[in-house]
């Protein structure tokens, strides 16, 4: 009977994805169960996997108040306070003018998530995780920022369905709205220097996963297209002494740049060029182009239609290098996707996009020998790059 049950199976028709179909049914049915619940809490062999999966779920549940959390330390400076020693209860709640009961609590959470740690009785000094948000500026800047964000996913479904009665985040990009042509003329002027503050503020662990990486040996001249600050260019400007930069980016954000760059004394070096990169056309005279946290912020007509002025602008044998994060091919080790999925639909435009579908992109504008550049910690970025055949005529 066994033997007609396997040859039926295998008759034509039956396939591996079958199989795999009617196991993840019988397996989706096990995991709903409440009797497989009580059976596996029960069982030492599958306990810990139970165990495992509940505080799963309790953490995805609790994920906001883990934020808040972390945010109310960033808004009363709790890291910075400790970080050069540990601090009592009593002095920290006299420094934030918060009642010590209620900052206790504060406290005591941040010990459980591991961003203080309990240094004796009613004592707190730096945990593992809070360290790296006392160490840099950019951290605490976009924790700062993301109150924004939250206040747009507080409810996720109007944000889904696009019926949101104010959109708080794109508000804060205004250059995210390319059916509005009058949208840049109409932001305020301060709009432009605090979303290109922020930019700047969180690009040098870009910035260091790039310089890392790839090797700007063999150029002699770089435009850095969407530049904002110059962050990156003057970054890049010390690492490799014998480049000539220059950067492109909306005239106000331009002009933010070339007085960050005039006040590092690099402007014989850099030069600031403003301009519309879906309009104007960009400098001719680099051989490397780079392109950083750009693409995923526009939808694909944008994106194809800078990438082509890219490469019109480039010689032959040129070079881009595109980083930015990226969406994983294994929806098993696509965790950080969901920030960023979420992140673009909030702000209103563009979209995480995997390597394949960027060098996609890259291929349709005119590149060719597309390749990615290994980075040391692929959740900040990933490089792709591009080169201009020397063959065109």
């Amino acid at each position: 009977m066994k033997t007609l049950d396997i040859a039926q199976s295998r008759a034509p028709g039956w396939t591996r994805a079958s199989w795999r179909e009617s196991f993840d049914r019988w397996w989706d049915r096990c995991l709903t169960s409440q009797r497989f619940y009580r059976w596996s809490v029960s069982n030492p062999l599958t306990r810990w996997f139970t165990r495992r999966r509940s505080r799963q779920v309790f953490d995805l549940m609790a994920g906001f108040v883990y934020s808040q959390i972390l945010l109310a330390c960033v808004r009363l400076n709790i890291f910075t306070r400790v970080q050069d020693q540990p601090q009592r209860l009593e002095a920290l709640a006299e420094q934030t003018q918060v009642n010590p009961a209620a900052l206790q609590r504060l406290l005591n959470s941040a010990v459980a998530l591991q961003l203080l740690t309990l240094r004796g009785d009613r004592c707190y000094g730096l945990g593992p995780l809070g360290a790296p948000v006392a160490a840099f500026e950019g951290i605490r800047a976009m924790i700062e920022h993301h109150a924004t964000l939250y206040q747009d996913l507080s409810d996720p479904v109007a944000l889904l369905r696009d019926t949101l009665p104010t959109a708080r985040m794109e508000g804060y990009w205004p250059y995210v709205s390319p059916d509005d042509p009058t949208r840049l003329q109409q932001a305020p002027d301060d709009s432009f220097s605090r979303y290109s503050a922020l930019m700047s503020a969180s690009q040098p662990f870009v910035v260091d996963e790039i310089l890392a990486a790839y090797s700007f040996h063999d150029h002699q001249r770089v435009l850095d297209v969407g530049g904002g600050q110059g962050t990156f260019v003057t970054r890049l400007a010390r690492h490799a002494p014998h480049l000539q930069l220059a950067m492109f980016d909306l005239p106000p954000v331009a002009q933010l740049a070339r007085e960050n760059i005039e006040r590092q004394g690099l402007s014989d070096r850099i030069r600031a060029n403003g301009g519309s990169f879906l309009v104007d056309a960009l400098p001719l005279d680099a051989d490397l182009v780079t392109l950083i946290r750009i693409a995923h912020d526009h939808p694909d007509h944008d994106v194809l239609t800078l990438l082509q002025a890219i490469h019109r602008a480039l010689p032959p044998g040129g070079t881009l290098l595109l980083a930015e994060p990226m969406a994983q091919d294994d929806p098993q080790a696509a965790q950080g996707d969901a920030y960023f999925h979420f992140y673009l639909l909030a702000m209103g435009s563009g979209r995480l996009r995997t390597r394949h579908e960027l060098s996609s992109l890259m291929e349709r504008a005119g590149f060719c020998l597309i390749e990615a550049i290994p980075t040391q910690i692929p959740l900040h970025t990933q490089i792709l790059i591009g080169r201009k055949s020397r063959c065109l005529p």
